[in-house]
């Protein structure tokens, strides 16, 4: 049987093998998929990463509109649009008498 300090040498020798062949099989891969980009004219915007998918992404977050308010507290005023979690004032209540008429 194998001492620990055995296995953790053993361990330290694959992971610097583990590391040497990704650094061989990166540059092959990195070749091939630029290769496959300038045969296909695949941009990076169409690849959905980097700094264009970032501010796609960004610009979509900030154009949602607002949901109309459907229930309103008589009490306090406040409304609520029937999505998500029902606030404590309407929660477990008939909701029919919140209602905003139209």
């Amino acid at each position: 049987m194998s001492s620990y300090k055995e296995l953790l040498a053993q361990r330290e020798k694959l992971e610097k093998q583990i590391e040497e062949a990704k650094a061989r099989e990166y540059a092959e891969v990195l070749d091939e998929i630029k290769q496959k980009m300038a045969d296909y004219g695949i941009t990076l915007a169409e690849l959905g990463g980097g700094r264009a998918n970032a501010k796609a992404a960004k610009a979509a977050s900030r154009s949602r509109a607002s949901v109309a308010p459907k229930y309103r507290d008589p009490d306090s005023g406040s409304t609520w649009s029937g999505r998500g979690k029902p606030p404590r004032w309407i929660a477990g209540q008939d909701r029919d008498r919140f209602l905003i008429q139209k």
